[in-house]
This record gives structure tokens, sequence and C-alpha cells, in this order.
């Protein structure tokens, strides 16, 4: 019996490490390293470039608004005085121990800005601070100079400033050094100035003396003045200006110089109406209004402006209807409407505006039916004109796969309501509704689902070798006995 006995234990031991080891479920595997279909490796942070010569100013960094994307007015100007002009070099390259072709004073003046010079900064400008010389002999003479990224102890001198009286266009990016007052053979040589984050303060009296400027481009520095006026009203010669995120306050001016092509004054505090006389300028191209405290309605003689390409009103307090003499803009490649409180309904000669590539209606009180097709939308780079609550379109010329943002009309033209939620569908926050998302696209989640899962499983398997130890615990008592 004692052979038999320990024959028993043994089997009894093996069994039971057969259970436990059903018992215990799998090990997780890893997660796989490869990434969903709704993701993305993430981008690698791409380092940013210094400032070359050739470069053209960085982008301020101000808060931009929602809206969507206008043509930058700050594009170089065509002229001489562009501050985007390459650096004219010489045909052999000077060592670093040639001596300068630059004017002696103005080579001191750049030192005291804390500008290299042991290279000629006519043929081989530092990579910051770009500057331009003229041909003259025996000395050269600067006509352009961009002051990039500053340091604390730069400081701006009359001394200075007063030797670099040649200058046609002056930069300032990213430079918070103190305004001084220029020398006037400086100010009225200037056609071209610069200031983005830079100059800490400026006041409207000290732009306006700038009075021969054909380019203003003044950004993300503070403006003290009483409106746009004060700074424009003696530069009879500007052709383009950009006034943004400065906080100026005050109303658009009504009296504009007819040779002006680009207004940017997006951003600031400005209140009041559009003046119609803003109409009368037949050469304007750009107009960027976007970001301000406007009301009233956009003036009936917009369509004047037979040359504007570029037009935003967005995020203001701007009322009524589109004017019809907008479809007498034959150039309109972009209108942004966005964010205000434009009213009626939405004007079919816009699908027959053949330039429009931005069409931004979002967030107004239009309302009735949207006269557009599918083939127009598709057309347009940009669209959008979610956020108005009264606004649908016919689903029998749009797809409902076009996320347009309202719902579809009903016979009578008005927004279908989505039926009520089912028990299924409670605390969905999906808008199934309006959303041509295929079936097909849930069946992935549901495949995680199929079949038994794997702990359950090993439950199964345990209790089955529970009975099978018993029956054989019974069978083997009997044949021991």
């Amino acid at each position: 019996m004692e052979p038999k006995a320990t024959l028993l234990l043994a089997l009894l031991s093996l069994l039971l490490s057969s259970i436990s080891t059903a018992k215990s479920p799998p090990a997780p595997s890893a997660p796989s390293p490869s990434l969903s279909p709704t993701e993305s490796p993430p981008a690698p942070s791409a380092p940013s470039p210094s400032l070359s010569p050739s470069e053209s100013p960085p982008a301020p960094s101000v808060p931009s608004p929602s809206h969507s994307p206008i043509e930058s007015p700050l594009a170089p100007p065509a002229d001489d005085a562009s501050p985007s002009l390459p650096p004219s070099s010489s045909p052999s390259t000077p060592s670093s121990s040639s001596p300068s072709t630059l004017d002696p004073k103005q080579q001191r003046a750049l030192q005291s800005l804390n500008i290299p010079t042991s290279k000629d900064p006519c043929s081989q400008p530092s990579l910051h601070n770009a500057t331009r010389c003229d041909a003259a002999k025996p000395f050269r003479h600067l006509l352009s100079l961009r002051l990039a990224n500053c340091s604390d102890d730069v400081a701006l001198s009359i001394t200075a400033l007063k030797s670099l009286y040649t200058l046609q266009d002056l930069q300032f990016i990213n430079c918070p050094v103190a305004p001084v007052h220029f020398p006037p053979d400086l100010a009225a040589n200037l056609r071209s100035f610069t200031s983005i984050n830079s100059l800490r303060r400026l006041t409207g009296v000290w732009l306006s003396r700038l009075a021969n400027l054909t380019d203003l481009t003044v950004t993300g520095v503070t403006v003290n003045a009483s409106g746009p006026f004060v700074i424009l009203s003696n530069m009879k010669k500007l052709k383009r200006v950009t006034i943004s995120h400065t906080n100026l306050t005050g109303n658009l001016p009504k009296h504009w110089h007819l040779n002006i092509t680009s207004i940017d004054l997006s951003g600031n505090q400005l209140k009041g109406r559009i003046p119609s006389s803003l109409t009368l300028l037949e050469n304007l191209e750009i107009l960027d209004l976007s970001s301000n405290v406007l009301k009233g309605e956009i003036p009936d003689s917009i369509g004047d402006l037979i040359s504007l390409r570029n037009v935003s009103f967005a995020s203001n307090s701007l009322s009524g209807s589109i004017p019809d003499s907008v479809s007498a803009i034959p150039a309109l490649t972009h209108l942004d409407l966005s964010s205000n409180q434009f009213n009626g309904t939405i004007p079919k000669f816009l699908s027959e505006m053949k330039q429009l590539k931005y069409l931004n209606l979002a967030n107004n009180n239009f309302h009735g039916v949207m006269p557009f097709n599918g083939s127009f939308i598709k057309k347009l780079a940009l669209f959008k004109v979610g956020g108005n609550s009264d606004l649908c379109y016919n689903h029998t010329t749009i797809s409902s796969k076009l996320k347009l943002g309202i719902a579809p009309c009903d016979k009578h033209g008005l927004p279908l309501l989505p039926p009520p939620a089912s028990e299924k569908s409670t605390g969905s926050t999906d808008d199934s509704d309006y959303d041509d998302t295929s079936s097909d696209d849930s069946s992935p989640k549901d495949g995680h689902h199929h079949g038994p899962s794997k702990v359950v499983l090993g439950v199964a398997i345990g209790l089955s070798s529970i009975v099978f130890l018993i029956v054989f615990l019974v069978l083997l008592s009997k044949w021991c006995g």
C-alpha cells in the first residue's frame, strides 16, 4: 500500500500544479508600438533659423484672431526702399582684414549699436543685422539697416542717428529699446519704417514725423494716439500701412490719401463705423480691420474698391446684410466676415465670383437656405459657415459628408432638427444625424469583444480540472480499497 500512496501523492501534486497554471491568466501582451490610424507621429520641432540679410523680418509673436488667414500686408514692397532687398555685394569678396568701404562716421555709429564691423558691412553684413549700401566713392553710405534681437545694453543715441541720415529703410525686429527723436535729416529721408515687438512704447506724434514714408509697419508695441488720423494725416506718400496689435484707439480716418494700396489696422481698439470715404481708394488691394470694436454696416459703395483682393472685417460688432455691390469687385479672393452680427440671407452672387478662394461667414445671424452647391464649396481653399443657427443647406445639392456646422433644410426651408436620441444613444456626444461616418468605422471597436475573454477561459479550465480531480479521487479510492 505504501508505493500506491506515494504514487497517489505524486499524481495529486502534478494535477494541482496544472490547475494553478490553468487558473492564472496569461500575461498581457506588450502594446504594439505602431500608431493607430487616427494618430500620427509628432513632427520634430524644427529650429528657428536665424535671420539672414536676404530674409524678410520674422512675423510678430502677437495673438492672432481665429478667423481665416488673410494675405499679409507686410509683404515686401516693390519700390527701391524695400526692406527685403538683398544687400549689395561687390564682385570680389573682401577678406576680414580688408579695409571697410563704409563712411567712417557710419561705421562708428554701427559700433555704438553693437553691430560688428570687423568685416565690411556693405559687402559682408552680419547675420542678424542686415545692411545695404549705395555705390558712392570713396566711401559708401547705408541705405538700409535692420536691427534684430537686440541685446539689453543697446541704446539709440542722437549722435549715431545723425550719422545714419542716408538711411531710406530702417527696421527694428525684437528690439525693446527706448525710442528717441529722430534727427530731421533721417526722418525726412526714410521711406520705409518697421517696428515689430520693438521700441517699447510709441506715440502717434512720434510716428507722424516720418512724413515721407511709403511703407509703415508697427506691430506688437503699444501706440499711444487718439486715432490713426494723428499718425497718417501727414504721410501723403504712404502706400502700405500696418498698425496691428498696438491697442490703438479712436475712429477710422474719414480722409485717406488716394495712393494707398494696403491697410492693416487689425487687433486694436478702433470703434465707430466704417466711413464711406474709405471706398474712394480705388487702388486699395488689402483691407484688414479685423479684431476691433467697429459697429454699423458695410458701406454700400464698397464695390467701388475695384482693386480689392483681400478684405477682413472679422471679430467686430458689424451688422446688416452683405452689400450687393460686393459682386462688382472682380479680383476679390479673400472675404472674411466671421464673428459679427451680420444678418439676412447669404447672397447667391458669391458663388459666381470666380476669383474667390477664402470665404468665412461663421458665427453670424444669417438665415434661410445657403445658396451654394457642393462643387462651389469644394473649389474653395477655405469655407466656414458654422455658428449661424437659423441657416441650413439643401441636402439635395450638398452631401452631408461636408461638415458645414449647420443643419439640412426641411421642406419649408428651415433647419431640420435632429431626432430625439434613442436609449442606445443616450449620453453620446456625436451628432449622428449629420455624421456620415460609415458603420465600418466602428467594426474595429466591436472586434475587441468577439469571443470569450482570456480570464473567463482560464476560470473554465480551472473548474473543469477540479471536476476531473474529484472523479479521479473517487476512482482512485475505489481502486486502492
